[in-house]
């Protein structure tokens, strides 16, 4: 699995920000961390250390990298792993004098992984060590679709208020929950070691390390949904349970996988948007992109209007230079574009929805030199792959290319698309294609 798969699937996620002593030195400073992640992580240890090149995860290896990314605040590496389970994390070694932090911000691939037991257990005992080491206010390990749909961290607060407060009190409940001593003391001590948990163990430095159930995988059951919900009402008595149970279960509805049932005249671009949006807004895009259906095309018409130009060379090389422009223009990022094929205009439709194009940039650029580029380009797909001939009118616009009985309109198309990012899935170029075939002799 390639680190740039990482967001294509649910993740498992680990943040957490402990109390480090600069004094110590950076090699005996991080040499507990390094001991735990070595001892516990089993087949989701990183693999490759990268600071200002990459290398073989290695102790001297992090060390190095740690040394060559180092300035007057700190130090930030990142450790990987390509094979499955995939692995990318960042540590962050804050070494300002007033407040020295480690930093780990974690993601494994896929989320299954942690639905064996060992394997979850193996991960309680790295960070029990590393909470005992480096003392962290608070800290969560979680699905990361679900942790989006629970607002963490900020948890529907303004940004001033969360970067102010912090995790001040039990806003939520994850799978696993480091709470350090301020927050234990504000909620209780024995009342938070009395919570009815899979876990609940008090660190040696105060803080108390709490385990919902025990695999992570299975956080949205039924049965790991209701032992959240009473252990979030048994920190937080001032909360109903069966409202936090609702909103539960209505956070595991959202994340029950939605197949793909795409028009199929549109089905080769939206199958390419929803990875596009965050992990726990995919279901529901994928079950609006499946209840979405283009309108029909309507540019065409069932007889040519006649040439009226003088000079069709001129003018079909004046639309040449237009399609070329558009081939210069975006070679780079849409490669397929040189050539001419339906996947070209799908690849097309990704590029410009990804951009947002018609929000971006300015109405009389598109208008006059993207959407005209765009027409000459798409009528050149006609011509080329279905067997099409221009009609070549004085006014751009009216110019048709013959496929079979009808004739198509592609500078209409394009300025119909290019109107705004919604057009873009309504005038798709895709469909456009897609229906003119259809009248393909």
């Amino acid at each position: 699995m390639k680190l740039d798969e990482l967001n294509k699937a649910d993740s498992f996620r680990f943040t957490f920000d402990g109390a480090f002593e600069p004094k110590d030195g950076l090699e005996r400073g991080v040499a507990p961390f390094l001991d735990a992640l070595e001892r516990h992580a089993g087949s989701w240890m990183p693999t490759t250390v990268k600071g200002s090149r990459k290398r073989k995860y290695s102790r001297d290896a992090v060390l190095r990298a740690l040394e060559e990314r180092r300035d007057e605040y700190g130090s930030i590496i990142g450790l990987s792993r390509a094979e499955s389970p995939a692995v990318s994390m960042a540590l962050n070694l804050g070494l300002t004098q007033r407040a020295s932090e480690l930093s780990v911000s974690l993601n494994i691939q896929p989320l299954s992984f942690f639905a064996a037991v060992e394997t979850c257990r193996d991960f309680v005992a790295a960070v029990r060590a590393w909470a005992s080491r480096y003392p962290a206010h608070h800290s969560v390990a979680h699905g990361l679709a679900d942790l989006q749909l629970a607002d963490a961290p900020v948890f529907g607060r303004d940004d001033a208020t969360w970067k102010r407060d912090g995790f001040d009190k039990v806003y939520e409940l994850f799978w696993l929950n480091v709470f350090g001593p301020k927050l234990v003391e504000s909620v209780g001590r024995e009342r938070m070691l009395s919570t009815p948990a899979h876990l609940v163990e008090e660190l040696p430095n105060g803080s108390i390390l709490l385990v919902l159930w025990p695999t992570a995988a299975e956080f949205s059951s039924e049965e790991a949904r209701e032992a959240q919900a009473r252990a979030h009402v048994h920190l937080r008595p001032d909360l109903d349970f069966d409202t936090v149970l609702r909103t539960l279960k209505q956070r595991s509805a959202a994340l029950v996988p939605v197949e793909p049932r795409f028009h199929p005249d549109v089905a080769p671009f939206l199958s390419r948007l929803p990875d596009e949006f965050a992990i726990s807004e995919r279901q529901r895009k994928i079950a609006e992109f499946n209840a979405f259906r283009p309108p029909v095309p309507e540019e065409w018409l069932p007889v040519a209007l006649p040439s009226d130009v003088t000079d069709p060379e001129r003018v079909l090389e004046s639309y040449g230079d237009l399609s070329e422009g558009l081939v210069g223009a975006l070679h780079t990022k849409v490669p397929s574009i040189m050539d001419e094929t339906v996947e070209s205009l799908t690849d097309l439709d990704f590029f410009f929805w990804r951009e947002d194009f018609p929000e971006r940039y300015e109405r009389q650029l598109i208008d006059g030199h993207t959407a005209p580029a765009l027409g000459a380009y798409l009528g050149d797909v006609l011509v080329r792959r279905l067997g099409g001939t221009w009609v070549l009118r004085q006014k751009m616009e009216e110019s048709q290319v013959r496929v079979g009985k009808r004739v198509w309109l592609p500078f209409l198309r394009a300025r119909r698309y290019m109107q705004s990012c919604q057009s873009l899935l309504d005038y798709s170029l895709t469909q456009f294609f897609k229906e003119a075939e259809r009248y393909q002799p």
